[in-house]
C-alpha cells in the first residue's frame, strides 16, 4: 500500500500574502472556502503570519472576526493553523512575555488548532517561552526550523548538519512539540539537501512524530524538494490552489497530484474535487490584482534568497511610492547583506531586514546607512544569529545605534505590554478587552486607528479597462 501524504491547503494564507500581499477582504473568499471543505480538505492554513496584521493595515477588518469565520465555515473538526514567529508572534519586533502568552490565548479563543512557530535566527532559545505557552492554552505547538540556501561562497550554516545541530538543541531543551517542520520560505534548499536533512531527523526522531516541509516554487524547485522530502521520510508537505498557487507562492495541489502518479505515496485527496474547489476560488478571485512577478519562476532566488510572501509585499510597496524599476538592484543586493549579516534565514521578519538594508544600499550606497532592524539583528537584540556577523558590520552598527553588542535575552527587553496596552485603551476612550489589548500591542499605531475607526481598506483590485488605459 502507498504511503498517504498529509496535505495542508495553505491557499488563504500563505498563498494570500505571496500573491496578494496578504491584501484579501474575508467575504471575497468565504465562498472558495466553504468548496475548499466541501472537496473534503480539513487542514488549512487559516492566519497568522503577515495575514494578522495586514487585516487590520490594509482591509480595515479584524484578525479576530476573520479567524471566528474561517471556523464556521470550516466545522468544527478541521485542522485550523496558524504561523507565529516566536518571541515576536504575529508582530515584527519582540513582544514581552504576557503578550506572548495572550497570543496563544486569544488564537485558542478564535478557532486555531495549531500554531506553527519560528525563529528566523534558528535561535532556538527564542521558541522556549512561546512553546510552552502555546502548549498550556491548549494548542498543538509545530515547531519550526527555518531553512534556505545561502549565497554562494558563504558555509558555517544552513548545511544539513547545522539544521540537525538546532533539531539537537530543541530536543535537549525539552521544548514540547507536536510535529516538527522545516521551512523553506524562500524555496531556495536544494532538494539534495533536503533529502539529507529530512532523512537524519527521521533517524533523530520517534517513529511516530510528524515531519512536514513548507517551501515555495519561487525558484522553480517546490516539487523537486517535496519529491525529496516524502523520499527521505516526511508525512506531511505545503500545497495551494488557483490562483494562487506557483510561482511565489507553494507548488498547486493537482500538480503534485500528477508528479505522485507511479509512486509509492499518494496524497490524502481527492484531485477531481480539488478542481471543483479550484474554479469557485478562481472566481472568487478573479477581480484581484495579480502582480507579475508572483506567478514566474525567478532563478536568483536561489543566491539572493527572498521569501515568496516578502517578494510580493515588497514589490506591491514599491509600487505605491514608485520605486518599483529599483526591485532588480535590490534582489542583486541581497547576497551581500545576507553574507555579511550573520545567516539568518531569510524569513520574516529577517527577509525584511535584509531588504531593507539591500534597498538602503541600492538607494544610498554600500553600507553607507545602516537601517535600525538589521543593525540591531547584527547586534544581537533579537538573539544569536547562526553566525557572527562581520566585524566591520558590527562596528558600523554600534555607532549608528548607539549601542553595544547585546548578548543577553531578548525577552528581557521589553516592558510588559498588558499595562501598556490598557492604559492606551483608555487614553482613547475605548473597551478594555483581551481583543484590544492584543491589537494595539501587536500592531502598534495603525492597529489603534482600527480601533478608533480611522483605517480605511487599501486592496489592490484590477481597475476598469478604461482607467487601465488612462494610466497606462
Amino acid at each position: 500500500m502507498s504511503k498517504v501524504i498529509k496535505v495542508m491547503d495553505t491557499s488563504f494564507r500563505d498563498g494570500f500574502q505571496s500573491v496578494y500581499g496578504a491584501r484579501v477582504l474575508t467575504e471575497d473568499f468565504l465562498p472558495a472556502l466553504e468548496a475548499s471543505v466541501a472537496a473534503g480538505i480539513r487542514h488549512f492554513e487559516a492566519g497568522g503570519g503577515a495575514r494578522f496584521q495586514s487585516l487590520f493595515f490594509y482591509c480595515n477588518e479584524s484578525a479576530f472576526d476573520m479567524m471566528d469565520a474561517f471556523r464556521k465555515v470550516a466545522g468544527p473538526d478541521a485542522n485550523l493553523q496558524t504561523l507565529a514567529r516566536g518571541i515576536n508572534v504575529v508582530a515584527l519586533a519582540q513582544q514581552p512575555r504576557d503578550i506572548i502568552d495572550l497570543h496563544a490565548k486569544m488564537f485558542k479563543k478564535h478557532g486555531i488548532t495549531t500554531i506553527r512557530n519560528f525563529d528566523a535566527l534558528n535561535d532556538m532559545h527564542n521558541l522556549q517561552y512561546s512553546a510552552e505557552r502555546i502548549k498550556h492554552h491548549g494548542l498543538n505547538h509545530e515547531v519550526v526550523i527555518a531553512i534556505m540556501d545561502l549565497p554562494p561562497g558563504c558555509e558555517g550554516a544552513h548545511t544539513p548538519e547545522f539544521y540537525l545541530e538546532r533539531l539537537k538543541t530543541i530536543l535537549d531543551m525539552d521544548i514540547p512539540f507536536d510535529s516538527l517542520c522545516f521551512k523553506d520560505a524562500t524555496g531556495s534548499s536544494n532538494p539534495r539537501k533536503i533529502y539529507n536533512t529530512i532523512k537524519g531527523a527521521r533517524k533523530m526522531l520517534p517513529a511516530d512524530t510528524h515531519i512536514r516541509l513548507h517551501t515555495h516554487d519561487t525558484v522553480g524547485c517546490g516539487i523537486p524538494s517535496y519529491l525529496a522530502a516524502i523520499e527521505a521520510g516526511a508525512d506531511g508537505i505545503d500545497l495551494a490552489k488557483s490562483p494562487v498557487s506557483g510561482g511565489t507562492s507553494q507548488p498547486d495541489i493537482i500538480s503534485m497530484w500528477h508528479a505522485l502518479k507511479g509512486t509509492d505515496f499518494s496524497l490524502d485527496l481527492d484531485y477531481e474535487k480539488v478542481i471543483e474547489a479550484t474554479e469557485v476560488f478562481e472566481d472568487c478571485m478573479k477581480d484581484y490584482y495579480v502582480p507579475p512577478e508572483s506567478k514566474q519562476v525567478t532563478p536568483l532566488v536561489a543566491i539572493a534568497p527572498m521569501p515568496g510572501g516578502a517578494l510580493t509585499a515588497n514589490t506591491m510597496m514599491m509600487r505605491d511610492i514608485n520605486t518599483l524599476h529599483l526591485f532588480p538592484k535590490v534582489l542583486k543586493e541581497m547576497p551581500e547583506v545576507v553574507k555579511r549579516g550573520g545567516f539568518g534565514t531569510s524569513v520574516t521578519p529577517v527577509s525584511q531586514f535584509y531588504f531593507q538594508q539591500a534597498y538602503a544600499n541600492v538607494a544610498m550606497g554600500r553600507w553607507k546607512r545602516i537601517t535600525p532592524d538589521y543593525g540591531d539583528m547584527v547586534l544581537g537584540y533579537f538573539g544569536r544569529t547562526p553566525v557572527p556577523a562581520d566585524p566591520e558590520i558590527i562596528k558600523k552598527a554600534e555607532k549608528q545605534r548607539k549601542k553595544p553588542k547585546f548578548d543577553g535575552d531578548p525577552l528581557d527587553l521589553p516592558e510588559p505590554g498588558i499595562p501598556k496596552a490598557t492604559k492606551i485603551l483608555e487614553e482613547n476612550s475605548l473597551a478594555v478587552n483581551d481583543e484590544n489589548i492584543f491589537i494595539v500591542a501587536s500592531c502598534g499605531d495603525k492597529g489603534l486607528d482600527f480601533l478608533l475607526g480611522n483605517s480605511r481598506v487599501n486592496v489592490r483590485k484590477t481597475e476598469p479597462a478604461e482607467e487601465e488605459t488612462e494610466s497606462a
